[in-house]
């Protein structure tokens, strides 16, 4: 509840709810996140509210270097 209670002071709705469709598909990168996002605001390291946008670029951090699969039809 308190987690909660944080990211809501923390974040814009929009990236909250990104945030809740992300957990339906990778609930364990969403926690880590999710306490990432607390230890910088209580830090003071954080622009606050945290925009759809700037949680967009953390996510693109974060997610890293996945590798990209195309498909070619001949």
């Amino acid at each position: 509840q308190e987690k909660k209670n944080a990211l809501r002071q923390i974040m814009s709705p929009e990236a909250r709810q990104r945030l809740a469709n992300l957990r339906l598909t990778k609930p364990e990168l969403v926690n880590g996140i999710e306490m990432q996002l607390i230890s910088l605001a209580q830090a003071g390291r954080l622009q606050i509210p945290v925009t759809d946008a700037t949680l967009k670029q953390i996510l693109k951090e974060t997610m890293g270097s996945k590798r990209e699969i195309h498909i070619t039809r001949k």
